[in-house]
């Protein structure tokens, strides 16, 4: 499986290369694009790559342009250090990004979603008009996220509102916590699918484990390494969860609206 970068700094599209054959050794990156000029002399010549990696702002314009230009059908994956709530409309339009600096275990999984579109022989469509609309009024989007979330109690299904929830976690299966301390059982198959169904800026996925609810943060530390530790309110409070150096830009950012 072959995928293209086009990133106008040298060093972040070689540790994106890097970070990719690492993440994942299928995929090969057959080249990395500094430029739209460069990039529109490549496509005139090339097939198109089975995934497409794409800075947005680049030194001579946006990628944007690039899609006006070529009718390209492989999943798309934007790398771009916009703030992450202004661009959750791409989601929208059936295409992944990744915030600047790349953590693995999102490019993991915007791989393993552009893997899944290309085995499904799906095309991944994008509005570009309403993808720039969005860019530019991420308001104008409205977001439908789940309100609640169905339980297993003594062998019963109950639902419980998504802002009763203080975090989910995966334990063998996956559980919820809420702000009065009760564990429950929930019936999702992963973290993944509760990440994709939650308001982002109420829930943050921290790791491979939690995904946490703002209002259940008390505080947070910084550790060795650059990592932070992040302890939750009581009844909560005996979970200290820590985060990656790679997510501590972002989630400072989210915790700081």
């Amino acid at each position: 499986m072959k995928a293209l970068i086009i990133e106008d700094e040298e060093i972040i599209g070689k540790a994106l290369a890097n970070t990719i054959k690492k993440v994942d050794r299928e995929i090969e990156v057959i080249d990395i694009l500094p430029s739209l000029k460069v990039a529109r002399k490549w496509f005139g010549a090339n097939a198109e790559p089975d995934i497409l990696f794409m800075d947005i702002q680049l030194s001579d314009g946006v990628s944007f342009d690039l899609l006006k230009q070529y009718d390209l059908h492989c999943p798309i994956v934007f790398t771009t250090a916009y703030d992450e709530y202004a661009i959750q409309a791409f989601k929208v339009n059936g295409v992944d990004y990744l915030l600047k600096p790349v953590d693995e275990d999102d490019l993991k999984k915007a791989i393993d979603k552009c893997k899944n579109i290309i085995s499904k022989n799906m095309i991944a469509p994008v509005d570009m008009a309403e993808l720039i609309k969005s860019l530019a009024n991420p308001g104008s989007i409205s977001h439908k996220y789940k309100q609640r979330f169905i339980v297993n109690i003594r062998n019963q299904w109950m639902p419980v509102p998504v802002k009763d929830i203080a975090f989910f976690a995966k334990d063998v299966l996956n559980y919820i916590y809420l702000f009065n301390g009760d564990k429950y059982l929930v019936d999702v198959n992963s973290l993944d699918e509760v990440e994709e169904v939650v308001n982002p800026e109420q829930f943050y996925r921290a790791n491979r484990q939690y995904i946490i609810n703002i209002d259940a943060v008390q505080s947070v530390k910084s550790i060795e390494n650059s990592k932070l530790l992040v302890k939750l309110k009581p009844p909560n409070d005996k979970f200290e969860i820590d985060m990656s150096r790679e997510k501590t830009p972002v989630f400072k950012k989210w915790m700081d609206r």
